[in-house]
C-alpha cells in the first residue's frame, strides 16, 4: 500500500465497471451547472467593494477567466489521456503517489467540499424564505431554514442514486433553466432605464499601491470561487460516452459559455447600478432588477436564485460523490463508500455519507449563526477565506503533473495535447503562485486553519495504510 501506482498503465484505460450513459450535451450541462451556482449573484459586490473602481473590478474577472480557461487547458491534457472517475485525485495520487491525493480528498470531504454543498443548499433556502416573506408578509424562521437546506441536499442525493442517466436530463434541463434565467437578468437590465457612465466612474483607483495589489488579490478569491467546478466533468470520466473526445470539449465548450454569461452579467449590473452602490450590495442581482423594474424584480431573482443553486446542489452532489468513492477503491478512504450500487452503478454509499456529513456542517454552521443572531449568508465569504489557499497548493501541484507525465509517460496515449504547452502551464502557474502569495498575507488565519485541517487527515492516514497494512 505504500507503493504508489506511479507506473501502473491502467489508469490510460477506458474499462471501468461504471455506466457510460452521459454524453456531451450531459458533460456541457455539468460544467456549466457545476460552474453557475450562488457566485454571479453574490460576489461582484464583495468584489468591487475592494477594488473600489471599474477597471479592477472588470481585471478581477478577467484574471479568473484567464486562469479558469489555462486551467482547463491542462485538465483538457490529463482527463483524455486517463479518463479515470475523481478528477484530480485521479491526477495526484499517480504523478506524487497516495499520501498527496489523499490529503485534498481529506479536506474536500470534511470541509471544503461538503461546506460547499451545505452553504449553496442554505442560499437556496434563504430564497425560498424571501419570496415565502413577499408572499406572506412574515419571514420563516432559521429552524425552517435548516429543514430547506437538508431536504434538498436529501432529495438531491436520492435522485442522484437512480442512475447517472436520470442524473444527467436533470443536470441538462436546470442547466438550461440557468442559462435562460440569467439570459432574462441581462436582456431586462439593458432594455430598461440604466446609464452606460456607470462602466467608467470611477475608471482607476485614487492612489496606486502595494494596498490596492492586495485588494485585487482579495478580490481575486471571489473571482476563482465564481468560476470554481468547472473541472467537474472530469469526476465522472468513467461514465461518460466517448471520454477522451468529449471530456475535454465539454470543459472548452462550458467554460465559454460561462465566460459569456458572466460578462454579460457583470454588464448588466454596471448599467443599472453605479460602482458605488455595488460595493455596498450583498445581494446584487436583485437590487439591479429592483431598479430596472420595480419590486418585481425582486421576485424575479429570488426565483432565478433558486433555480441555480438547485441545479448547482444538484451537481455537486453527483460529481463529488465520485471522489469518494474513488478514494475508497483504491484503500484510502473509508471502504464501504468504494462500493457500487448493483443494479443502478452508482456510488450509493459514497452519495449517502457525503449528504450526511454536509448535514452535520449544516446543522453546526445554524447553531451558530442563531447563538449569534446573524444571517447564515454571513459564512460565505469566510467559507472561501479558509479553503483558498489549500486549494491553490493542489491545484498547483495538479498543474505541474502535466510535466511529471510528459516525461514519464512518453508514450501514453494524449487524444488533446495543451494548448502552448509549456507556456500556458507558465501563465497560469505565476498567476496561482502570486495568488497564493497574496492570499496568505490578507487571509493568514483562515488559510493557516484550513492547511491544519487537511494536515489532521495524516492521523487517519497512518493509521489505515500503515498500521491497517491495507
Amino acid at each position: 500500500m505504500e507503493s504508489n501506482n506511479n507506473h501502473d498503465t491502467s489508469i490510460f484505460e477506458e474499462k471501468t465497471e461504471y455506466k457510460r450513459d452521459l454524453g456531451l450535451v450531459e458533460s456541457v450541462s455539468i460544467v456549466i451547472g457545476r460552474i453557475i451556482g450562488s457566485g454571479i449573484f453574490r460576489t461582484p459586490g464583495p468584489i468591487m467593494a475592494l477594488v473600489s473602481c471599474t477597471s479592477l473590478f472588470w481585471l478581477a474577472w478577467i484574471l479568473g477567466g484567464v486562469v479558469t480557461i489555462f486551467h482547463a487547458v491542462t485538465y483538457a491534457e490529463l482527463v483524455a489521456m486517463m479518463p479515470r472517475s475523481g478528477g484530480p485525485y485521479v491526477y495526484l495520487k499517480t504523478a506524487y503517489g497516495p499520501v498527496w491525493a489523499f490529503l485534498r480528498g481529506w479536506a474536500m470531504f470534511f470541509v471544503s467540499e461538503t461546506g460547499a454543498i451545505a452553504a449553496v443548499a442554505l442560499v437556496f433556502a434563504e430564497y425560498f424564505n424571501e419570496i415565502w416573506k413577499i408572499l406572506y408578509g412574515v419571514p420563516l424562521g432559521h429552524v425552517a431554514e435548516i429543514l430547506i437546506a437538508l431536504g434538498i441536499i436529501w432529495l438531491l442525493t436520492f435522485i442522484n442514486m437512480f442512475g447517472v442517466l436520470l442524473s444527467g436530463v436533470f443536470q441538462n434541463i436546470f442547466s438550461a433553466v440557468k442559462i435562460l434565467a440569467i439570459g432574462i437578468i441581462i436582456g431586462i437590465s439593458f432594455t430598461t432605464g440604466g446609464n452606460w457612465s456607470h462602466f467608467s466612474d470611477p475608471f482607476l483607483p485614487e492612489t496606486f499601491s502595494w494596498s490596492t495589489i492586495l485588494a485585487l488579490g482579495a478580490a481575486l478569491r471571489l473571482s476563482f470561487f465564481a468560476f470554481s467546478g468547472w473541472e467537474g466533468a472530469t469526476y465522472i470520466a468513467e461514465e461518460v460516452k466517448n471520454p477522451r473526445r468529449n471530456l475535454p470539449l465539454s470543459l472548452f465548450l462550458g467554460i465559454a459559455g460561462v465566460l459569456v454569461l458572466y460578462a454579460g452579467t457583470n454588464a448588466a449590473y454596471l448599467y443599472q447600478l453605479p460602482a458605488a452602490v455595488i460595493s455596498s450590495s450583498h445581494g446584487i442581482a436583485a437590487d439591479a432588477l429592483k431598479t430596472a423594474i420595480g419590486g418585481a424584480g425582486g421576485v424575479m431573482i429570488s426565483v432565478a436564485v433558486m433555480l441555480s443553486t438547485f441545479g448547482n446542489v444538484s451537481t455537486q452532489v453527483l460529481v463529488k460523490a465520485r471522489t469518494w468513492q474513488a478514494m475508497a477503491r483504491d484503500n484510502l478512504f473509508f471502504e464501504r463508500m468504494g462500493r457500487l450500487s448493483k443494479r443502478y452503478k452508482t456510488p450509493n454509499n459514497s452519495l449517502a455519507a457525503q449528504a450526511a456529513w454536509a448535514s452535520v456542517i449544516l446543522i453546526a454552521l445554524m447553531a451558530v449563526y442563531c447563538a449569534a443572531d446573524v444571517k447564515s449568508s454571513a459564512s460565505y465569504e469566510t467559507i472561501i477565506a479558509f479553503f483558498s489557499a489549500t486549494g491553490t497548493i493542489f491545484n498547483i501541484m495538479t498543474i505541474c503533473s502535466i510535466f511529471i507525465f510528459r516525461k514519464r509517460y512518453p508514450n501514453a496515449v494524449r487524444p488533446y495535447r495543451a494548448w502552448l504547452y509549456p507556456y500556458s502551464i507558465i501563465i497560469v502557474l505565476i498567476i496561482l503562485l502570486a495568488y497564493l502569495v497574496i492570499t496568505l498575507v490578507t487571509a493568514l488565519l483562515p488559510s493557516l486553519i484550513g492547511l491544519v485541517i487537511m494536515s489532521s487527515g495524516l492521523i487517519y492516514y497512518r493509521w489505515k495504510v500503515r498500521y491497517q497494512r491495507v
